[in-house]
């Protein structure tokens, strides 16, 4: 019995020791060196890749965040040089969408709307930004590498970090610590976070202003989701009859008179009835006659690609996941949540949602081997750890979301504050249409619109995808860096108009 409890301790010994192991590097870097072309002039640059620390209120470290950090290395002036905090979103999903797909010095090898090819790998990214900011991609607590410490409870993990409020005051500090110990404090600071991650940046933006005094020259917001702006039934209802019309357009579904114009002078139309006419007839609910009822289920049913019939079943509020089930049903495919140009193809074609999103299977295909490779071998990062890329942070709070009025606040207490939206039209999770009303509803005075700016690309979520609109989107944000620097001098404050 003694031989056996010593035998069981030495091996309890062993299984702790291998899991702190995996999770001691808390505070550690690796650096490398390299050249890419961007834009067709060589760019040489710094990465660096590990983990900096979170500590709580005693100044104990409770987590490491793994970070990549790019840094060109033929600028002497920081001060003038733009540095980008990167975040994805999820929550629970890695930053390798944006670093290995957007604005990262290399980018995973697909073909030119997207899709995976083999063999897998990177290759040069021609479009990014580095040429004119350095960029941090920031993986927070059970994305990528990031881990709490081992010794720490489940319930406690979720209590400190997951959560709307949670994650934006931990971030906050990190992203303090970082500016700190990189001496970027001179320099005009920017955040751009897809998906969630448009809610985190909304959010760290008043946070960074109000607890650490940092103040930014900009926001970028890739596919945002609703910043906790309430649109209740009727016009969560309506609202998604733009993205509708804008996937039928693309597999060719619209009436022939609409199928023969250009997606620019479609969604207008159907833009200007959603507002005017369908939001003010879905308000009335069952109180609406019975010709008001026939006449809007045409007008949907011409705009969205559905029949009249199934609108009316539905009571003219379609299903976002009836609608990516229905609209090719009798060609026998499904098409995609978070980019409808994607097809799937289901065990049965009855029903009334798709068997699983064609698209993100998509995306795992070319992204999963080639940020494990990138890691390994671009970046000189090696670790026993798995690479997180999404599905570790639940249960997720949501309570308290007040990310989209924080932003108006941010904006409103920093006149050098300034703001870019970019959404994918075929898009259906975090549409197009409802990434405009959140502007509309963050800025209900009109006060802060000269500094809001919105752009649409002709793919889905991930619009950097598609080759045409990550050239593109990268140079929006080249032109919003140039919006968002003041001139030398030109102070930080509102003027009164004189008459």
């Amino acid at each position: 019995m003694k031989n056996y409890m010593t035998l069981l301790a030495f091996l309890l010994f062993v299984l702790t020791s291998t899991a702190q192991q995996l999770n001691t590097a808390m505070d550690s870097t690796v650096t490398t060196y390299r050249e890419i072309t961007i834009k067709g002039k060589p760019v040489k640059y710094k990465a660096t890749a590990g983990k900096q620390p979170v500590w709580d209120e005693k100044g104990k470290i409770i987590a490491g965040l793994y970070f990549t950090y790019y840094e060109r290395t033929d600028v002497k002036d920081k001060s003038k040089r733009p540095l980008f905090i990167s975040f994805n979103g999820g929550p629970g999903a890695a930053s390798v969408w944006m670093h290995l797909g957007y604005t990262g010095p290399y980018r995973v090898i697909v073909d030119d709307e997207g899709y995976p090819v083999q063999p897998y790998g990177v290759q040069e990214n021609p479009h990014s930004i580095l040429d004119v900011a350095d960029i941090v991609y920031v993986e927070p607590v059970n994305t990528g590498f990031s881990r709490p410490i081992s010794t720490m409870e489940d319930s406690e993990v979720a209590k400190r970090f997951f959560g709307v409020n949670q994650d934006i005051e931990y971030l906050a500090a990190w992203i303090n610590n970082f500016v700190t110990r990189q001496n970027r404090w001179a320099s005009p600071k920017y955040l751009i976070g897809e998906s969630y991650g448009t809610p985190r940046v909304s959010g760290l933006a008043l946070e960074l202003q109000n607890s650490h005094w940092m103040y930014l020259n900009g926001v970028i917001l890739v596919s945002p989701t609703d910043l906790g702006i309430e649109r209740g039934t009727v016009v969560g209802a309506a609202n998604q009859l733009p993205y509708y019309a804008a996937a039928a357009w693309f597999h060719k579904k619209l009436p022939s008179d609409l199928q023969s114009k250009d997606l620019d002078d479609v969604l207008p139309e159907v833009e200007a009835y959603t507002v005017n006419q369908l939001t003010p007839i879905m308000s009335k609910g069952g109180s609406i006659t019975d010709a008001e009822r026939k006449e809007a289920a045409k007008q949907i049913a011409r705009y969205s690609g559905l029949s009249e019939k199934v609108i009316l079943e539905h009571n003219l509020r379609i299903p976002e996941q009836f609608f990516w089930k229905e609209l090719l049903r009798d060609e026998g495919f499904t098409i995609g949540r978070l980019d409808s140009r994607y097809l799937g193809i289901d065990k049965n074609d009855s029903g009334e949602r798709p068997d699983y999103a064609a698209e993100i299977r998509s995306w795992q295909h070319s992204f999963t081997p080639a940020i494990n490779y990138y890691f390994k071998n671009f970046l000189n990062y090696n670790t026993d750890l798995d690479y997180y890329i999404g599905g570790h942070t639940r249960p997720w709070d949501r309570t308290n979301n007040t990310t989209g009025d924080d932003l108006r606040q941010a904006m409103s207490q920093n006149p050098y504050l300034h703001v870019m939206v970019q959404s994918g039209y075929y898009d259906g999770a975090t549409d197009y249409f409802n990434s405009k009303y959140n502007l509309w509803q963050m800025d209900l005075s009109g006060k802060l619109k000269d500094r809001m700016s919105w752009k649409g690309y002709r793919s889905g979520h991930m619009m950097y995808l598609r080759t045409e609109d990550l050239e593109s989107s990268n140079e929006h944000i080249r032109e919003f860096i140039k919006l968002s620097t003041p001139k030398d001098g030109q102070p930080a404050q509102y003027l009164r108009k004189t008459k």
